[in-house]
This record gives C-alpha cells, structure tokens and sequence, in this order.
C-alpha cells in the first residue's frame, strides 16, 4: 500500500522497510557440510543466515577456529566476488594458516583488534562504507570476529598500562551496545557474522551446564548459537582431524538442543562435506542399516566406502530424501 510506503519515508528510520519490499531474510551461506547445514537451517542445502550473527562457541582448543576458517573457504569457493573481513583478537592467523587451506588470500582481510570498541568502530566504518555503494555494486561478504572472549575493553588496557588490577564492571554493557547496534547494520546489508567465543562450566548447576562467556550481548544478538565438543578422528594411528559434536544453544530457524556430529579435517578438507548424512538417513529409512554396513540396493557396503566415494551413493533422489529428513529432524512443525 502506497501509504505504508509513505509512512516508511515519513519517519526517516533507514531500517524501516514494507515487509515485501525486504531483503531475502531466507538466504542462507553454504557451510560446505550438509549436515550442519540442516542444524542451523533446517535443510541440507541452507547453512548459517545471510544477514545475521551466528556464534560458535566451544572449550578452548575445540577447534572453533579452524571450524570458521572451513565455513570462510567454502564461502570463497561458491562465489568468486565474495570477501571475508576477518577480525581477530589472538594473533593465531597467519598468511601460512590461511594459504595451507587453500584459501584465497587475495579475498581475505585481517584485522587484528584488542578491544571490543575497537571491533565496534573498525565494523561499523566498513559497514557504513560497503553500505554506501550502489546495492547493485556490492560484492558479498562476510564478516568473522576470533574470538570475543580474547577481546579487552578500553578501561581494561589504560589500567593494565597504569599497573591496575581492577576489574571493569562495564564490559558486558558495552558489549551488549555494540551488538544491538551491528544486529541492524548487518541486516540492512545482508552481512553475515560468525563469532567465535569460549564457553564454561556454570558452578553449582544442578545437572552439568556450560554457559558462554561475555556477558548476554551476544547471546541475545545472535540468531543461532551452536556449542561444539570434539574427540579425535585417527587414520590408523594417525590423528587427521576432531570429530565435532554441534548442538543448538539457541536457535530462530530450528529445534533448540538439536545435535550432530561432524568431522573437521585438520588439512585443507576442512570440514567434511557428507559426513552426519548417514546417521540421518538411517533414522528416517533412506538408508537401511546390517550390521555394520549399510545395505544399498543388492549389496551392503561398510560406511566408510561409502564416504570415500560419496557421489556413487548420494544420488539426487537420495540428496532429496535427506533433505526431507532434515527438515523432520531439525524444524518445528510439518
């Protein structure tokens, strides 16, 4: 309605908009694993939203990192205009890291921060930037800050430098302010943001709790929380990746405490594209299962034939069957 549209230009809020005149809040950036795919989106071939902030929080060591960095490789391979601005506060990436991944370096930007308002206005500048060009101009990106809990405040740095031990009592209020903020700009651009950050144990809980560490600002922002734990992959003897367990802490697409499995190579494979999918499959009758094989048309094979030869078993009516599965597994409703 052509008053609607009057309203909306009437109040000179830049992020009003009619509901059908909006961005696609239904796209979503391909994970390159399926089966996490389907946990944050509830299909197989969605992955993480396209415009807001999803946090992958973990114990330390869990692998979150390199989690992110398969996520940001994958992204960079399915669209070759793409870039990714990549925030860290742990100095642990290096042009090294990034290239023995086979990730395009070229597309890649770094910025070391060390303080969340120094993440808060390096974000927003490039924001309000990209924001300003033509929308027919802009080239997709994606925005990863590594790791929110590594990053100080202000006060906390000019009291270190001072020789104060003093605690600052503000971080969680700044860091809540600094995410309602970005929530809107990133939204308004169709930026997504992966944010990695440490979780604990919550002492005295009554059954074993992990909560995630700096404050309710991210918890809030974020559209999708995913807690991950991990145990080795071997070949042999040979340690070549973490299998990593991915639940939903928190989740506006799909079943809150849904949780998968899958394998993250420690190599340029990064995470394993079908890996889960049997699992799934077995569950909903799209995979039969005989002992330790799985029974494909006359014969049986062991899992992991099948996973080595992955497009021999998965065949587009199979890919379609799981997807179906997935959005049984992970949605609410029919």
């Amino acid at each position: 309605m052509s008053f609607l549209k009057d309203i909306v230009k009437e109040i000179g809020n830049e992020y009003a908009t009619v509901v059908s005149d909006d961005v696609d809040n239904s796209s979503f950036v391909d994970t390159g694993s399926y089966i996490f795919n389907g946990l944050v989106s509830g299909s197989i071939y969605g992955g993480i939203p396209s415009n807001k902030i999803t946090a992958i929080a973990g114990e330390s060591s869990t692998g979150k990192t390199f989690f992110c960095l398969s996520i940001v490789k994958h992204y960079l391979e399915k669209d070759k205009d793409a870039g990714v601005i990549y925030f860290e506060s742990e100095s642990a990436i290096s042009k090294e890291m990034i290239e023995s991944r086979n990730i395009d370096a070229n597309r890649m930007v770094v910025v070391p921060v060390t303080t969340v308002q120094e993440f808060r206005t390096q974000s927003l500048k490039i924001l309000d930037k990209y924001l300003s060009q033509p929308e027919d101009k802009r080239k997709p990106m994606m925005f990863v800050l590594d790791s929110l809990g590594m990053l100080s405040t202000t006060k906390e740095v000019e009291d270190a430098e001072a020789g104060k031990e003093t605690r600052d009592m503000t971080r969680a209020q700044i860091v809540k302010s600094i995410f309602r903020v970005l929530t809107l700009k990133l939204g308004k651009a169709n930026v997504p943001l992966l944010v990695t950050n440490h979780t604990y144990d919550v002492v005295g809980a009554y059954i074993p709790t992990k909560e995630m560490g700096g404050g309710s600002g991210l918890k809030y922002a974020a559209s999708t929380i995913i807690y991950l734990s991990k145990s080795k992959e071997k070949d042999g003897k040979e340690v070549i990746g973490n299998l990593i367990k991915c639940k939903t802490a928190k989740s506006r697409l799909t079943k809150e405490n849904a949780l998968i499995t899958t394998r993250l190579f420690y190599d340029e494979r990064g995470l394993d594209k079908y890996y889960g999918l049997l699992e799934l499959g077995e569950k909903y009758g799209v995979f039969e299962r005989k002992g330790n094989r799985i029974v494909v048309g006359e014969s049986s094979v062991y899992p992991s034939a099948i996973l080595k030869d992955p497009d021999r078993y998965f065949t587009e009516g199979v890919m379609q069957q799981l997807d179906d599965a997935a959005r049984k597994e992970f949605t609410y409703g029919t």
